[in-house]
């Protein structure tokens, strides 16, 4: 039987923290940036800037942004603001600790390396604004803070920004082959959302057992642990995400606790499902975990949970779908669910379309019906010419799957407009479904010496034939 890769580690998370003004949204931006000019963004995703997947030397990490850390002050912002910044020193990897190299040792940095000293093993100072000789030679007086000599960069104009990612990767945990495989087909699910939706009592109906303790408020699981599920067939590693802390009770917190959480679990995954409580309706919270999904390329499943409280008579489940896909308009070819954990009504189906979703992502189609869809998509709907020039797709591939990648070799990218790709990506879908399953597009110019290689595609495509 074909074998896939070794299981999947968790996404290492780099949390960025200093005192307010010191440039760490401007450093944030600029890593996150640094990933942006490699793998082309999903476009539309509604979620705050406080995360961000960075690449850098074939090594992926997640970026938290937290905040400026002030002390002295006691208004709830603050106090948020700082849980905020706890909660990412405990759940990171590594830590970058910015401090601003033109205003030297303030206060609050020796405030925040207090806060920091029990976990410096995990942190890397980061001297931002360096951006003069004169500034340079100032940076070893944060020597004093206890945490070595400063990496300099400065964030606006992108001086050592490489150096810093390179510093980066090189403190993250070495990844190391976990000695298991995992037969084709295995699927891993994510169960991920907002504290209180009935994670654990989704989890706990799936599986069959009380594995984890169930309670009415939010807080009350541990420790993250994956089961896996043989159904039909079919195994499944269901990846829970753990409780909440208890300085995580409230508010913003609460949210940037459970968004870390997710985080770990959706980069592990194949498919994401989002649990959302139907009684409350889709909040920010939790189009941000399906917008970490999306960005990840995972398949995603949004679960509406606690129908048993829903009067059936008034429910009519395509308007409500409707609704919801309105609400997740990102992702409109997101799965959508109606369920109850307490009374397991609709369970059933969960492990059906998690499969199909799992699947649909790994897909690969044929060479001659993607070129001839594609074809077909242009002539129905030329695209509009712009300053005199119109697009021209030469011929399509599908270069990888899980997600499924799609590149289009054509005569100028720069001609490609948003509207026309989403217009593509729907006669794709439209012709291969894909439910569930994010797609990529990628444009790229075709050169001279492509002509050959094309003809040479073209023709082996036609010997698939139906294949």
């Amino acid at each position: 039987m074909k074998r896939l890769q070794p299981v999947t580690a968790p996404i290492p998370i780099v949390a960025i923290v200093g005192r307010p003004n010191v440039g760490k949204s401007a450093l944030f931006n600029r890593l996150v940036g640094k990933r942006i000019a490699i793998v082309e963004p999903t476009s539309g995703v509604t979620r705050d800037r406080l995360y961000g997947t960075a690449e850098w030397s074939g090594r992926s990490f997640m970026l938290v942004d937290t905040g400026g850390i002030e002390t002295g002050v006691d208004d709830d912002v603050t106090a948020l603001t700082r849980a905020q910044a706890r909660i990412a020193i405990e759940e990171a990897q590594l830590i970058l600790f910015v401090v601003d190299a033109q205003t030297g040792v303030m206060p609050s940095d020796t405030d925040v390396a207090r806060l920091l000293r029990p976990r410096s093993d995990k942190v890397l100072l980061v001297a931002n604004k360096v951006e003069s000789p004169m500034t340079a030679a100032n940076i070893y007086e944060f020597c004093s803070l206890g945490f070595g000599v400063p990496l300099e960069v400065s964030s606006i104009h992108g001086l050592q920004s490489g150096d810093l990612l390179d510093a980066i990767v090189a403190r993250l945990p070495s990844v190391e082959p976990s000695g298991e495989e995992e037969e084709a087909g295995h699927i891993r699910l994510a169960i991920v959302g907002q504290p209180n939706v009935g994670k654990s009592s989704l989890v706990n109906a799936l599986v069959g057992n009380e594995r984890a303790v169930v309670a009415s408020s939010p807080g009350t699981t541990r420790d993250a642990t994956d089961t896996d599920v043989h159904v039909k067939g079919r195994q499944f590693t269901i990846i829970d995400t753990a409780g909440i802390r208890r300085h995580a009770n409230r508010g913003t917190a609460l949210e940037h606790y459970s968004t870390m959480r997710a985080i770990a679990a959706i980069s592990r995954s194949d498919v994401a499902l989002v649990a959302i409580d139907v009684l409350t309706g889709v909040k920010a919270q939790d189009k941000r975990i399906a917008g970490l999904a999306v960005d990840e390329g995972k398949g995603l499943v949004l679960f509406m949970n606690k129908t048993d409280l829903v009067n059936s008579e008034s429910f009519d489940r395509q308007e409500a779908t409707a609704i919801i896909l309105k609400e997740f308009a990102f992702a409109p070819y997101a799965a959508v669910m109606f369920g109850s954990a307490l009374t397991k009504k609709g369970l059933h189906r969960i492990w059906r379309t998690v499969a199909l979703v799992a699947d649909e992502r790994r897909k690969h189609v044929s060479t001659a019906k993607l070129n001839q869809v594609v074809r077909d998509a242009f002539r129905s709907r030329p695209p509009a010419p712009f300053r005199g020039h119109a697009l021209k797709c030469y011929y399509v591939t599908q270069a990888d799957v899980a997600p499924p990648l799609f590149v289009f070799f054509v005569n100028d990218p720069r001609l490609i407009h948003f509207s026309y790709e989403r217009y593509l990506e729907n006669a794709l879908r439209g012709a291969f479904g894909f439910a569930g399953a994010p797609i990529r597009l990628s444009f790229k110019p075709r050169v001279q010496q492509d002509k050959t290689d094309a003809e040479t595609l073209i023709a082996a495509a036609a010997r698939e034939g139906t294949a």
